[in-house]
């Protein structure tokens, strides 16, 4: 299902070369090193017109551990805050905020109900939910499962964002390979299904690990299970990229102050 999935190539040459612009991110042996993050044909055409017009961006991040940033040093080093920092360098004109809405430890019922909360408390431009982790990990009724995710997609599609899907991490523990690659495979049925794009960080990751186990370790924090800042700072640049990529193509990210 993966390989039907294909990631696709939004990392443009322009774009490609940012990952090599300024320091790298780094920590031990790990290097990022650019992964193309994508799956889905779809865009984010709502970003667009508001970053050729320099308008401010609202962004909610919501989810678990990995949104939140369990195995960050600091706040400033989570995802949400490093993807800002890279928006803010790539798309100068417009004030980009991303809203942290993570929490660690929740599964895909607990998140959607925080999702509704927050949605009808302000606007955003685009929601990037982080989903399936805990599920997959805890396992249970896969339908329900799968059900939940295109409940959250009918929510946020009726409040106005336009949405983005942040999959699993991929971690080389994992108990229970087989359910917990259905789990991620059902993140990307549903999203595909619905033409939501999908951030596809499970796949990223175990290209990261398939090319350097040694080194992917420093990817992960203490716990092999969470990211590390390196790991964080690598997917945030990856998204980056591919928002970029699917809002203004002729943009390149260029690395942001650490």
């Amino acid at each position: 299902m993966r390989a039907a999935m294909r990631f696709l190539a939004f990392a443009l040459p322009a774009i490609a070369a940012t990952l090599s612009v300024g320091a790298p991110a780094q920590a031990a042996s790990f290097s990022c090193r650019e992964t193309p993050i994508v799956r889905s044909n779809a865009a984010l055409a709502p970003l667009s017109a508001k970053v050729s017009q320099g308008q401010p961006l609202a962004i909610l991040a919501i989810g678990s551990s990995s949104t939140e940033g369990i195995g960050a040093s600091a706040k400033d080093r989570t995802y949400p805050a490093r993807l800002q920092a890279l928006l803010g360098k790539a798309w100068p004109k417009s004030q980009v905020e991303i809203v942290n809405a993570g929490i660690g430890g929740e599964t895909a019922p607990q998140t959607l109900a925080r999702l509704k909360t927050a949605l009808a408390a302000r606007s955003y431009d685009l929601v990037i939910w982080q989903v399936g982790t805990n599920d997959a990990v805890k396992g249970g009724d896969l339908d329900a499962f799968k059900a939940m995710v295109g409940e959250g997609i009918s929510l946020v599609r009726e409040a106005g964002p336009a949405l983005a899907i942040l999959d699993p991490q991929y971690f080389p523990s994992v108990r229970d390979p087989q359910r917990y690659g259905r789990y991620v495979e059902a993140v990307g049925d549903v999203a595909r299904r619905e033409a939501v794009p999908v951030f596809g960080r499970y796949d990223a990751m175990r290209e990261w690990h398939r090319s350097d186990a040694e080194a992917f370790k420093a990817a992960l924090w203490t716990d092999g299970f969470h990211m590390s800042d390196a790991g964080y700072d690598c997917l945030a640049r990856d998204m980056a990229n591919a928002m970029v990529g699917m809002a203004a193509p002729s943009r390149p990210v260029v690395a942001a102050s650490r």
